[in-house]
């Protein structure tokens, strides 16, 4: 299974790379959404011009409701390939220094920031004064505290806050979701999410305290918070974890390597998740009830993604994730669509407080509480 930074790095090879993944179909979204393809186009800058941002650029091209109107970056010779390619209009070319200009441009409704953890609470925020809509990267920041600002200055913009939950709207993982719902699998007792690759270069940005705010945490293992919390149903009261350290040159101080978290819901229900830069092949959800059991194996990875239950294969079709989510997102925005799991800056930020709880429990070995 290609992990997600794996596929990434794969990508850059070349900026003007095709992906090699099928178009979704329309019919599948519109069963899944309704009229989704209907109604207003949200015209969208992204914000960092790296692997991801170029990943949303290109699924955004088949997006019915969302288009890629404009670029901030620091990178001069990045704006104008993407200016090429993309027919990018000059005056929807911002840097990292003038994007506040972005308030006086009418063709310009919201900005997706793709950028390392630590920039996005300053960045979203310049976004909402701008009075522009923010779509912003998971996780939304690098602790509560963070997160709660951005969340706070979105609303006095009164501009939408949305984090880029692209699993939220997988058609493998809404079938499990509905049939936990409906009952299907009887009582929830158990979760277990497996998130892990082994990460390369040593001198990224991801393996940077300053820049990513911790280490396989802040990358893939939120694909397991938030998986817990959706595929359960419940939000967690109490969190335990264990850090393991094995490479002190590549994972220094605050960086975490590995970490085995178990969370506790209002239920009874358990969930035993692993986050980890040092293995590969670790892509999996297990969801355990009295009646049935649910997995996906990939989970979170760019698909397909595979499911099956106790009553056999999941049968759903492959979209383009970012594809499915940005035009779900111009639904939210114009619409108030609202998704079956939401995509909101307070889900952001249930994640980070989480994670705050995680990284205590690790340090302290002690069993911390949790109210979400």
């Amino acid at each position: 299974m290609n992990t997600r930074r794996d596929f990434l790095r794969k990508f850059t090879v070349s900026a003007f790379a095709i992906p090699l993944i099928p178009n979704y179909s329309s019919t599948a979204l519109e069963e899944l959404y309704g009229s989704i393809n209907e109604g207003p186009v949200l015209r969208v800058a992204i914000m960092g011009l790296g692997s991801y941002g170029t990943r949303v650029a290109e699924a955004m091209q088949s997006s019915k409701r969302a288009k890629l109107v404009g670029v901030i970056s620091g990178t001069p010779s990045k704006v104008k390939d993407w200016q090429a390619k993309y027919n990018i209009p000059e005056k929807n070319c911002y840097n990292y220094e003038n994007f506040d200009r972005i308030k006086d441009n009418p063709d310009i409704d919201a900005v997706y920031v793709i950028t390392p953890n630590s920039l996005h609470h300053d960045q979203v925020i310049r976004v909402a004064k701008a009075g522009k809509h923010a779509i912003c990267e998971k996780p939304m920041a690098i602790n509560a505290k963070e997160g709660q600002e951005m969340i706070d200055a979105c609303k006095q913009a009164n501009v939408k806050l949305l984090v880029g939950y692209r699993m939220h709207f997988e058609p493998h993982t809404l079938e499990i979701i509905r049939m936990r719902k409906d009952g299907e699998l009887g009582k929830i007792m158990f979760f277990q999410g497996l998130c892990g690759f082994r990460i390369g270069d040593p001198t990224q940005w991801r393996l940077s305290k300053e820049l990513a705010g911790g280490g396989s945490m802040m990358d893939i293992g939120i694909y397991a918070i938030n998986g817990a919390r959706y595929m359960v149903g419940e939000e967690p009261i109490w969190v335990t974890a264990q850090e393991t350290k094995t490479d002190h040159v590549k994972f220094k101080e605050g960086v975490d390597e590995t970490i085995q978290f178990q969370l506790g819901f209002p239920s009874g229900a358990v969930a035993s998740c692993l986050s980890t830069y040092s293995m590969n092949y670790l892509d999996r959800f297990f969801l355990n009830g009295e009646r049935g059991f649910a997995e996906l194996n990939p989970s979170t990875g760019y698909g397909p993604i595979k499911g099956r239950t106790n009553k056999g294969e999941i049968d759903k079709p492959h979209t383009v994730h970012q594809t499915v989510q940005m035009d779900a997102m111009a639904s939210i925005i114009f619409d108030g669509t609202e998704p079956v799991v939401p995509v909101n800056g307070e889900e952001g930020l249930k994640d980070l407080k989480i994670i705050d709880a995680i990284y205590l429990a690790a340090k302290t070995n002690q069993k911390v509480p949790l109210k979400l």
